[in-house]
């Protein structure tokens, strides 16, 4: 892989490219559609391409020719989540029980993409509804990850964490109501935020709403800071969303953790399990962090059994994803949707807002634990990207033992937390860690994730090296 292929440059190098003249949108645009028509067809990232991508590369290559670029996107490649809205396109969800019909509007998150220059490139493949962590779902099959073909992405963002390790362009939209976001980084060797509920407005709220965002994956810290800015703007159509705050969230992020104080968390309300590798990588990291001057120690934030919390969220949401399908289509949906939703669709109101109010507890504790703490830091996934084609049994089981036990937590509580890839196993696959901070310090967040990245330094994923993907079906 060549340094200077366009592909593999970060959102900032590219815009300082185009900025000196050496580099044009088109041309970047380019680079990235030579490597979607070679690895994509089996990789299998997009649920959509976009026509209209080469007219506007073209017309943000002519902006920056006029020295009038329209934003701190402009010209750079991008790719949409489909659950998600993207006007012009359909919103499938990877269901086959979904409507085709094409949607009228850009969701909030895509509109700010939009008005910052950024060039939409496509769709990208979710599980059914987000549902799961295994990256397939019924209307696109199975989408595999770059680092090794026989591996899952991960998920729900499962083509948004495939699309960023293959160098499909540097900037990706996913959502994240249990660790839809951040999993698919981990096991993508990308990074991946969840902002504090609230900063990036969504519309219309999916079955996750009370606690999903949606929220930036790329390949570097920076950029995804530069992204999470041009998303983060304020949005009638989300009751929920902040006030505008119109900071660089680049601002700060290179002062480092010198001083912050850390805390090594190993329970989540209950114990998460944990292979020797993860135990590894996640001390490691704690010494990446305790190098540059943090006070890292290890602390209980006395949570709730979180599992208790979510376990009712995530049943009662699938419940009512399966009671908005018309019944002649229900058996279009993915069984352990169904199996989910029959299991917790007699959940009383008395037990769902008891689940609720453990959840205000949970969120409670960690503020508390946030007046000690500037910083947590967690491991991300029990152990690197499992089989691609392995299949979904028990999942509720799964929910907690395979899937998200370290970060439906931070759902729960509402919380920015940012996973950022530290070290590669003895297999060649990524390995991360997640840093967390109080609820809307999101800078502080970002300060950590970064101060990792300088630390760990990893490579770039290889699919021509780790594809042997022509015998992939």
């Amino acid at each position: 892989m060549s340094e200077t292929d366009p592909a593999l440059m970060s959102a900032e190098t590219l815009l300082g490219l185009y900025a000196r003249r050496a580099l044009s949108p088109v041309e970047a645009l380019k680079a990235v559609m030579e490597r979607v028509a070679r690895y994509n067809p089996w990789v299998n990232a997009f649920a959509a391409m976009n026509p209209r991508a080469v007219q506007a590369a073209g017309e943000s290559e002519a902006r920056w020719m006029a020295g009038r670029p329209i934003g701190p996107l402009d010209g750079v490649p991008a790719t949409v989540k489909d659950l998600l809205n993207l006007a012009g396109f359909p919103t499938r969800r990877g269901s086959r029980a979904t409507d085709a019909a094409p949607a009228t509007e850009d969701a909030p998150a895509v509109m700010g993409l939009k008005e910052a220059g950024a060039v939409i490139i496509g769709k990208t493949t979710t599980t059914e509804f987000g549902w799961k962590s295994p990256g397939d779902c019924p209307l696109h099959g199975i989408t595999r990850n770059p680092w090794n073909p026989q591996r899952t992405p991960g998920g729900s963002s499962s083509g948004a964490g495939a699309a960023g390790a293959a160098c499909f362009g540097p900037l990706h939209i996913g959502t994240d109501a249990g660790g839809s976001i951040r999993i698919p980084a981990a096991f993508c060797g990308l990074v991946g935020m969840k902002p504090s509920f609230g900063r990036i407005p969504q519309w219309p709220l999916g079955a996750f709403g009370h606690v999903a965002v949606a929220g930036p994956m790329t390949r570097t810290v920076r950029d995804a800071a530069l992204m999470f800015g041009a998303m983060a703007r304020h949005d009638l159509r989300d009751p929920y969303c902040l006030p505008d705050d119109a900071r660089d969230w680049r601002r700060g992020i290179e002062d480092g953790v010198a001083g912050i104080r850390v805390a090594v968390v190993r329970r989540m309300g209950f114990e998460p399990p944990l292979d020797a590798d993860g135990e590894a990588v996640l001390m490691g990291a704690a010494r990446m962090l305790e190098e540059q001057g943090a006070m890292v120690e290890e602390a209980d934030p006395g949570l709730p059994d979180t599992r208790a919390i979510f376990g009712r969220v995530w049943g009662v949401a699938l419940a009512r994803v399966v009671a908005t399908i018309p019944e002649e289509k229900r058996a279009l949906l993915d069984a352990g949707i169904l199996d989910v939703a029959r299991r917790n669709g007699d959940m009383s109101a008395v037990d769902y807002l008891a689940a609720e109010a453990m959840r205000l507890e949970a969120a409670h504790a960690m503020a508390r634990f946030h007046q000690r703490y500037d910083l947590v830091l967690t491991a991300c996934t029990p152990t690197a990207a499992f089989a691609a084609d392995q299949p979904t049994t028990q999942p509720e089981l799964a929910l907690w033992r395979d899937w998200a036990p370290w970060t439906f937590a931070f759902n729960l509580t509402r919380q920015p937390a940012i996973s950022v890839p530290v070290a590669l196993d003895g297999e060649g696959m990524p390995r991360a860690v997640q840093v967390a901070a109080a609820l809307y310090r999101d800078d502080i967040a970002l300060r950590g994730a970064r101060a990792l990245e300088r630390a760990a330094s990893l490579p770039l994923a290889d699919p021509a090296g780790a594809g042997q993907a022509a015998s992939v079906q």
